[in-house]
């Protein structure tokens, strides 16, 4: 039987005090660059316990769910063609909640070299610029205002 991805996901925006973020670049997609993203396992996962799975899975950084900020803000937006083999026949709209992880500037990262192939700390406008989803973008831009 084949698994589909549940088209509800999290983006989290990894970051040091000084709003540095974490972006790492897509092993499937080089130059796609990205902070943490990942859907849900099962329909029931509390979106702060998909984040900590994520963000260890994709960097090896270790946390908990209640070390994430939750901004209270969902992104809808179609599904890149190039993925939406991974989701149930004619799902092409996912739901993105938005948290954010602050980490002290010398975190160790240990990327999952099946996904990524690269990662970078920039300062948050740098990052903004970098990252090739649009709805990831805005969410470094709205670093500022969420990470205090």
């Amino acid at each position: 039987m084949t698994s589909f991805k549940i088209p509800e996901s999290v983006l989290v925006v990894i970051h040091t005090p000084a709003l540095e973020v974490l972006l790492i670049e897509r092993a499937d997609q080089p130059g796609f660059w990205q902070s943490v993203t990942g859907s849900m396992d099962a329909v029931e996962e509390p979106l702060a316990q998909t984040a900590a799975r994520e963000v260890m899975e994709e960097t090896g950084i270790s946390v908990r769910p209640e070390d994430f900020r939750d901004w209270a803000l969902a992104n809808v937006y179609e599904i890149y063609p190039v993925w939406r083999h991974r989701y149930a026949p004619g799902v092409t709209r996912n739901t993105e909640h938005v948290f954010s992880l602050c980490v002290p500037p010398v975190t160790p990262v240990t990327l999952s070299p099946r996904e990524h192939r690269a990662w970078e700390w920039l300062p948050y406008r740098e990052a903004a610029d970098r990252c090739f989803s649009p709805s990831n973008a805005e969410a470094v831009l709205m670093l500022p205002q969420f990470a205090g």
